[in-house]
């Protein structure tokens, strides 16, 4: 439910807030006073484009904030797969700057228009002459359809089919095409695991060889290292560390006896000594085992060589070359039982297109009976809604391709807006006005199930008056017994209907400027008197207006949806 708008140098308009409560709410006002210019707001938050042109004159930008409560199912869900938070309340911004840009947001988070109109679409609904009708999309018509259905497990058992046909079908399809090149395919993979099993082992051994390989490759720089240490402390001629160990511990152990001190170092100095010569013995069987066997050598090299080249040949690392090889004879295997795989897909996939097609002909004729009931219902509604001799009737055709989620039948709702007249499209045929009155028997006739937060209708007057008039009020009024309903009328029958009015009005002077106020009980029986009578409002109008107004009152009103309060009326005139 829309609880307040607002909006900020919006076209004409300085600033206006508006509370909304549930239930039908009317905007009125003069001829060319701008009285679609919240639906023309709501428009522009429900992610609709919005140029320069909508920056009221003098101002750097155009501002509009809508808040809502009591959320859809649809709509919750679809914040918490953005993960947005919204605590059952959301709050959807639009700025748009003289420039031209726009940015939107919704409770604080930066939103791409297409993603705010995905989101918006369950929010509101919003039914006229403008570019947002939903009634004539294919798709919608068919969800309005369907909310008829007195099975809705029907949809889910098409829907599942259809992700399990297409599912299997993906998988034949790919096993088929590897079957087609299985023999050649085959003779490949054999062939590149003969080569795989020849040269490659395990990782660690892998690893082994090439560590093996660098310490070879550098034994001569390795050999030398190791020779002069053993040199420089044990082989040299004169002067090496082992020797001059000894005689720093011998010359210390000679005056020992003078100053016990001296006794540590020296015996530090012994024991470096014995660490020198294990030093010695280590060089020397080092440099004993490093002597490279020019075989051993050679085997190595042409081993990394052609792991090395292995590797380029199946793009991967030579780390890679055994789980490569796994992935080899994996692939032999399955080709081998290819063929028995391929017979129970196909047996597979036979049964499910069968139980699809068993399941969507159970849907169409579940459609067709719907259609029946549903066509009959609004053509009687379009009677009392001034289009005496129309009818409206549910077209369903076999659909373009196989196996679809939402089943063999293309939808399209058919009218006839005047008798003698053939059925067709309804977005060939109807204007506007006709457009919203159909639009409105459906809803009344229950078949969206109130599953918007927010229905607003332009121009569902247009054309009609007297009797007709009435009965459209009446009809709106018991539309928003259980949905929050908006409408722009100049019709004083439909606006007394209303369990909320409010009323635009255009300032001129300097510059031209629209208010939005909310009418408490007197300033509604002026208003309707003054749609009545017109310039010169008499208090026989006047008294005609208390009196519908009266009776409207007589109707139950709405409550508030659950979680959410109905907010208490404020006036905000713009300028």
């Amino acid at each position: 439910m829309l609880s307040h708008l607002n909006l900020r140098d919006f076209v004409i308009v300085d600033e206006a807030a508006l509370d909304f409560g549930p239930g039908l709410t009317a905007l009125t006002g003069e001829t060319g006073a701008g009285k679609s210019i919240v639906v023309d707001a709501l428009m522009i938050l429900a992610g609709g484009r919005g140029g320069a042109d909508v920056v009221r004159q003098g101002a750097e930008r155009a501002e509009v904030t809508g808040s809502f409560a009591g959320l859809p199912a649809a709509a919750a869900a679809w914040l918490e797969g953005q993960a947005i938070e919204h605590d059952g309340e959301v709050i959807i911004r639009r700025i748009i700057g003289i420039d031209g840009r726009s940015r939107a947001y919704v409770n604080g988070q930066l939103m791409p228009l297409q993603q705010l109109r995905e989101f918006a679409d369950r929010l509101l609904e919003i039914h006229g002459q403008q570019e947002f009708q939903h009634l004539v999309r294919r798709g919608a018509q068919r969800e309005m359809l369907d909310e008829r259905l007195a099975d809705a497990q029907l949809l889910d058992a098409v829907a599942g089919l259809s992700a399990a046909v297409r599912g299997c079908r993906r998988d034949y399809e790919a096993l088929k095409t590897a079957a087609d090149d299985r023999d050649a395919r085959l003779d490949l993979l054999r062939y590149q695991l003969a080569e795989l099993k020849a040269e490659v082992t395990t990782a660690a051994a892998i690893d082994e060889l090439f560590v093996e390989r660098k310490r070879l490759a550098a034994s001569g720089r390795l050999g030398a290292a190791a020779q002069a240490a053993l040199t420089g402390i044990y082989e040299a001629d004169s002067g090496s560390a082992l020797d001059l160990l000894a005689k720093a511990a011998g010359a210390l152990r000679a005056v020992s006896d003078a100053d016990a001190a001296l006794s540590s170092p020296a015996q530090l100095l012994a024991e470096a000594g014995i660490l020198t010569r294990e030093a010695a013995d280590v060089l020397r069987h080092y440099l004993q085992a490093l002597d490279v066997d020019p075989g051993r050598q050679d085997d190595i090299e042409r081993h990394a060589a052609a792991l090395e080249a292995l590797a380029r040949k199946h793009r991967c690392a030579v780390a890679e070359l055994p789980a490569q090889l796994e992935r080899t004879q994996r692939e032999i295997l399955e080709l081998d039982h290819a063929e028995a795989s391929l017979a129970g897909l196909e047996a597979r996939l036979a049964g499910l297109e069968r139980d699809y097609r068993a399941a969507a002909q159970r849907l169409t004729k579940a459609r067709q009976r719907a259609a029946t009931a549903m066509g009959e219902e609004i053509t009687a509604l379009m009677q009392s809604l001034g289009m005496t001799g129309g009818r409206f009737a549910v077209d369903l055709a076999p659909l373009g391709g196989e196996f679809g989620p939402n089943g063999a039948d293309e939808i399209e709702f058919m009218v006839s807006a005047n008798p003698g007249q053939p059925l067709k499209g309804l977005a060939k045929v109807a204007s506007g006005g006709e457009l919203s009155r159909i639009s409105l028997a459906i809803q009344v006739a229950g078949a969206a199930k109130a599953s918007s937060s927010c229905m607003v209708f332009d121009e569902v007057d247009s054309g009609i008056g007297g009797g007709i008039a009435e009965i459209v009020g009446r009809q709106l009024r018991q539309l928003g017994s259980r949905s929050q309903v908006l409408c722009v009328t100049h019709l004083a029958q439909v606006a007394a209907q209303a369990h909320t009015q409010f009323r635009v009005v255009k300032h001129t002077g300097k510059a031209t400027r629209t208010a939005v106020q909310a009418l408490n009980q007197a300033e509604r029986t002026d208003e309707i008197a003054r749609m009545l009578a017109g310039v010169n409002v008499t208090e026989r109008a006047r008294a005609h207006a208390l009196e519908m107004l009266k009776q409207a009152v007589s109707e139950p009103s709405p409550a508030p949806p659950r979680g959410a309060a109905a907010g208490k009326k404020r006036t905000k005139t713009a300028g």
